[in-house]
C-alpha cells in the first residue's frame, strides 16, 4: 500500500513517526512524497499550542478532502490532537478512519488492517504505559542526523502546559533499549544525536533510582560512527555536576546545551508554576560558564503570560540582555484550555503578547549579530547539511547549532562534500543568526 506520512509538531514527535514509519516499513508498505499517489495518509499531530492545533486541524481537513476526491481510501489521524479530541474528530470529520492516542502508536499496523477492512479504528492506551519498544525506524533527517527520544511525559505540570494531559507521567526508556537504538542508527549513517524528551536532565530517575543522564551519555559515546551528541531541553534546576562533569569530558558531547527558563521574574516564575528563580538562573549560566569552554546555551521563553506587567517583561529583558544567550526563541502565551494558566485573571492582551516577543527577539537579534562577529577569524568544525544550488558552496552547522532551530554556516569551497562530511571552517563573516566561511585546509572525513 502506497501511504502519506505527516508528521507535525516537534522532534519528539518526530521521533514516534519514525518509529511508526519503521512497522509500516517492516511489512512491505511503500512511503510516497504526494498525496496524489497515496492508498492511505497518516498524520502525526501536534496541539501543544494554538498556532500547532490550528495547523493539525488545516492539515486533516485538507486530507479529508483528499480522500474525499482523490485516490486515497483511508485517513488516519495520531498523536496529540487524537489524544485530546478523541471524541470530537472522529464525531466531526467522517473522513477519518482511525484515531490513535499518544501511547498507542505501535498499533498503526492494526489500524492501517481495521481500516482496509472499511473499519472504523480507535486505540486510547494509558498514557503513563510503558514506552512501546520499536527497535527500527526510518529516518527521516536526511540521515545524517537523528532525535534519540530518551523519555515520554513529564512531572512537572507547570501552569501554562498541557504535555502531562497528553502524555503521562514521566517514563525513561531503558538504557540498553536506548543505545541499542542509537547503534541502529549509527550503521544507517546518523553522525549526530539529538537527545530529546519533555525534560532530559532527569532521564532514569524512574528507573534507576538517580538521575542517569550522564552514564547514558557515556555509553552513547561508544558507539563507532557518531561524532556529535547534542542534549536539548534541559531543565536549568535539574542539571548537576555529573552532566557537567561528563560533558567536559567526552569529546563526543558538544558543549550546546537547551535551557529552557521560560521567563526571568521570580512572581512570574511562580505563576507558572517553573522551581527556579532568577538568582538561581543566574547561578546555574555562570556555572555552565564557568566548567565548559565556549559552551553555548540556548532558551526559550514565554511573553505575555497571565498577570505579565510592563514592569515584569522589563525585568525579562534586562535579564536577556545581561546573560546574552547565545541563541534563543520567543512564543506568545497561548491559552491552553484545561491548564491552569488558562483559567488566570489578567489575561495579556493578543497585540501587547506580540509586541513583547518582538522586542524580545530585536534584543536577542543584536546579541547574536554581536557573537557573529567576535567569531570571525576563528576556525570551527563544520557538519555540511548540503550544496547551495548553483554555487561552489555549502550548507552546514557548527557544534553551536542545532538543527532546524538555529543557524547555519554557509561554506565556500572547491571541494566537492557530500552530506553528514565534517570540514575545519574558517570563519570569514557573520550575518544576523548565520556565518560565512571558508574551508580552511584538506581535511575531511
Amino acid at each position: 500500500m502506497n501511504i502519506l506520512f505527516i508528521s507535525l509538531g516537534c522532534d519528539k514527535n518526530l521521533a514516534d513517526s519514525e518509529q511508526m514509519l519503521g512497522l509500516l516499513a517492516g511489512e512491505g508498505h511503500q512511503i510516497v512524497d504526494s498525496e496524489e499517489d497515496a492508498d492511505a495518509i497518516i498524520i502525526n499531530t501536534c496541539c501543544f499550542i494554538l498556532d500547532a492545533k490550528e495547523e493539525s486541524v488545516q492539515t486533516i481537513l485538507e486530507m479529508a478532502e483528499q480522500k474525499k476526491n482523490g485516490r486515497c481510501s483511508i485517513l488516519i489521524v495520531a498523536g496529540c490532537m487524537a489524544q485530546r479530541y478523541k471524541e470530537e474528530i472522529m464525531a466531526e470529520i467522517p473522513e477519518v478512519d482511525a484515531c490513535l492516542g499518544t501511547a498507542s502508536y505501535d498499533r498503526i499496523l492494526d489500524a492501517l488492517k481495521e481500516c482496509s477492512l472499511k473499519k472504523k479504528f480507535q486505540d486510547y492506551a494509558d498514557i503513563s504505559s510503558p514506552i512501546p519498544d520499536i527497535p527500527r525506524r526510518v529516518i527521516t533527517t536526511g540521515g545524517h542526523f537523528g532525535y534519540l527520544k530518551i523519555a515520554e511525559g513529564c512531572d512537572k505540570h507547570c501552569t501554562y502546559c498541557i504535555i502531562p494531559r497528553l502524555r503521562g507521567e514521566y517514563r525513561s526508556v531503558p538504557m540498553e533499549r536506548l543505545v541499542s537504538q542509537a547503534e541502529y542508527m549509527a550503521s544507517q549513517g546518523v553522525r549526530e544525536l539529538v537527545l530529546v524528551a519533555q525534560e532530559t536532565t532527569v532521564y532514569g530517575k524512574d528507573l534507576y533510582g538517580e538521575k542517569s543522564l550522564h552514564i547514558l551519555l557515556k555509553k552513547l559515546c561508544e558507539i563507532k560512527g557518531i561524532r556529535w551528541i547534542r542534549v536539548m531541553y534541559c531543565y536549568p534546576e535539574e542539571i548537576y555536576d555529573g552532566l557537567i562533569k561528563v560533558m567536559k569530558e567526552e569529546k563526543k558531547i558538544c558543549h550546546y546545551l537547551d535551557m529552557p527558563i521560560q521567563h526571568a521574574s521570580d512572581r512570574i516564575l511562580g505563576r507558572m508554576g517553573r522551581k527556579t528563580t532568577k538568582a538561581e538562573l543566574l547561578q546555574n549560566i555562570g556555572k555552565l560558564r564557568r566548567e565548559i569552554p565556549y559552551i553555548v546555551l540556548r532558551t526559550s521563553l514565554i511573553a505575555g503570560f497571565p498577570g505579565e506587567t510592563p514592569e515584569d517583561h522589563e525585568e525579562m529583558m534586562e535579564f536577556v540582555d545581561e546573560v546574552e544567550f547565545d541563541r534563543l526563541g520567543v512564543f506568545p502565551y497561548s491559552a491552553e484550555e484545561g491548564t491552569p494558566a488558562a483559567s488566570m485573571p489578567d489575561q495579556v492582551p493578543e497585540d501587547q503578547k506580540k509586541l513583547w516577543r518582538d522586542e524580545i527577539m530585536e534584543l536577542q537579534q543584536e546579541i547574536c549579530a554581536a557573537k557573529g562577529q567576535e567569531r570571525i577569524g576563528q576556525e570551527t568544525l563544520v557538519m555540511i547539511e548540503g550544496a547551495v544550488t548553483g554555487e561552489s558552496a555549502y550548507i552546514g552547522r557548527t557544534y553551536a547549532d542545532a538543527p532546524d532551530v538555529d543557524g547555519y554556516i554557509f561554506v565556500q569551497t572547491g571541494e566537492a562534500l557530500m552530506t553528514g562530511d565534517f570540514v575545519n571552517v574558517r570563519v570569514t563573516g557573520a550575518l544576523d543568526y548565520d556565518l560565512i566561511g571558508v574551508v580552511a585546509d584538506e581535511f575531511t572525513e
